[in-house]
């Protein structure tokens, strides 16, 4: 589809993160069922969670600049999810699964949030300070998950580590 002018790009991007958004709880859920770990599968659900919530913020985007989501494209997005499944099935060991999990959330929420982060600066130049509230809000909800996560390998090599020194 041709982008005629800047609201096209930001309605088109702003879709695209939408979408992404909508189709990455569902990942994060498998993510958190393959990772055979109750620590990470908790705060993957929790991510997925607020990944719901975050779905709200961005249709009151919609409303404010009284647009709808066009269609987009989940090729970038399958493509993900293909790849990850079949690396994470010859991989064995369940420390080196867990960690390739987290590795893949954060990997993921990553993407997510340079999207936002492009879009609170063009809600903000556009004159739509109220969406680029409502985007910047989802972008911390974004960073606070990339914490978490790095914690939770911090964790996961820690254990490993603890693991050795009794050996």
């Amino acid at each position: 589809m041709p982008i005629k002018n800047a609201k096209e790009l930001f309605v088109g991007m702003l879709s695209h993160l939408r979408h992404g958004t909508e189709r990455s709880a569902a990942v994060y859920q498998e993510l958190g069922e393959l990772a055979q770990n109750s620590e990470i599968q908790e705060a993957l659900a929790a991510r997925a969670f607020v990944s719901q919530q975050t779905l709200v913020k961005l249709d009151e985007a919609f409303k404010l600049i009284g647009e709808k989501p066009v269609n987009v494209s989940g090729k970038l997005h399958d493509v993900f999810v293909e790849d990850f499944r079949r690396e994470l099935a010859e991989i064995q060991a369940p420390e080196a699964k867990r960690l390739f999990v987290l590795a893949k959330a954060n990997h993921l929420s990553h993407m997510r949030t340079a999207e936002y982060v492009t879009l609170v600066a063009a809600a903000d130049v556009s004159g739509h300070h109220g969406v680029g509230v409502l985007l910047e809000s989802c972008l911390g909800d974004h960073l606070a998950f990339v914490e978490r996560t790095k914690r939770l390998i911090r964790h996961v090599i820690e254990a490993k580590v603890a693991a050795r020194a009794t050996r």
